[in-house]
């Protein structure tokens, strides 16, 4: 049999009136050869176990959000490896709450002026770190009030999606879990 690979796979933009049923998705995945597809609250997370490749995998799940719910966003997938390389490389593992850090995935890399000028719109202790591929955000208090993390969307550049770390440790727990680890 051939080995599996779990990828956790990141839907950009899920929410307000982006929706992808939980339900139906994962019995779409199952459906479509993915073994233990797994969903993680109604905001765009789901983990797979698949034989296929990572390209193979995300074509076979954008086809499906596409053909089932019109869904055409873009979709990151990582493996188990990376995921937990996303967590090892936290620049803030000081973080008082987890809804305070953000993992942002991003598909390439921003321009250092880019980051500059989100950077600077940082106030009382917040800030933005750039590691291997995935911004940090750190806004200490609170995300939605914060003048950098609202710019960050338009100012980055780049195709991207963000997780909180209480997001981004459940998704490496559900992966772990998979795993039999």
């Amino acid at each position: 049999m051939a080995e599996l690979t779990t990828y956790l796979l990141l839907f950009r933009g899920v929410g307000g009136p982006v929706q992808l049923p939980v339900a139906q998705l994962r019995e779409a995945l199952t459906k479509a050869g993915s073994k233990n597809a797994t969903t993680y609250i109604n905001s765009g997370n789901a983990l797979v176990r698949s034989s296929l490749s990572r390209e193979e995998t995300l074509a076979k799940v954008v086809a499906i959000c596409r053909k089932k719910f019109n869904y055409d966003r873009p979709i990151f997938a990582l493996t188990s490896a990376e995921w937990e390389a996303v967590i090892k490389n936290d620049p803030f593992p000081n973080k008082a709450e987890g809804k305070h850090v953000h993992a942002v995935l991003l598909a390439e890399t921003p321009t250092p002026d880019a980051i500059k000028k989100i950077r600077a719109l940082a106030v009382g202790g917040e800030d933005l770190k750039l590691v291997k591929g995935v911004c940090y955000i750190h806004t200490p208090n609170g995300f939605g009030t914060s003048k950098m993390a609202e710019k960050f969307d338009k100012w980055i550049g780049v195709v991207n999606t963000a997780r909180n770390w209480n997001t981004v440790l459940k998704l490496h727990e559900l992966a772990q879990g998979l795993e039999g680890k």
